[in-house]
């Protein structure tokens, strides 16, 4: 690969993209873990299966946790997506940490946090930093929604972008 990325600098007179410092074995393995993650976890049936299946591939998942069929995990960032202990991601949830034009950067959810079906949680760079996105503890994530930065522990997101609602136990003044 180093040949293939001194050919393209001296051709192109700029740097080679990311991906020309790939090792063979990564650019194999990726189609590979692809497929498991999209075809074969997400469509599996059994959870137990669907968790194996999604830590085979790198994920790091806690324990007790559900995640719900059709859900898609950023299979191109497995390194950079945390899911907590306790923690029950619904039908169809789409996780992405990166995007066109855009860093990578984390998702972490963190223990006992639940997200509604069809949820997006979209990673992005909060004002200069390369933290990502944060869902806290005990959080609850509402159908549909799209979160694109930090929910504090305990509280509730809903709406497109998501807007942070009070949880049960604030008192309203």
């Amino acid at each position: 690969m180093k040949l293939l990325k001194w050919v393209y600098e001296k051709k192109n007179k700029k740097p080679a993209p990311y991906y020309y410092d790939y090792s063979i074995t990564t650019i194999i393995s990726k189609p590979f873990r692809k497929w498991i993650t999209n075809t074969i976890a997400s469509n599996c049936p059994f959870n137990n299966i669907r968790i194996f299946l999604y830590r085979l591939c790198g994920f790091k998942i806690g324990k007790n946790v559900f995640i719900g069929m059709h859900s898609y995990l950023d299979d191109m960032c497995y390194d950079l997506l945390k899911i907590g202990d306790n923690v029950i991601i619904s039908y169809g949830v789409y996780f992405a940490c990166h995007g066109r034009n855009q860093g990578h950067y984390p998702i972490i959810v963190k223990d006992n946090a639940y997200i509604g079906m069809r949820a997006n949680i979209i990673s992005k760079n909060v004002n200069g930093s390369e933290k990502g996105v944060c869902i806290g503890e005990r959080a609850v994530i509402g159908a549909c929604t799209l979160v694109n930065r930090d929910v504090p522990d305990g509280m509730t997101a809903v709406g497109i972008p998501c807007r942070i609602i009070k949880s049960k136990g604030d008192k309203h003044e």
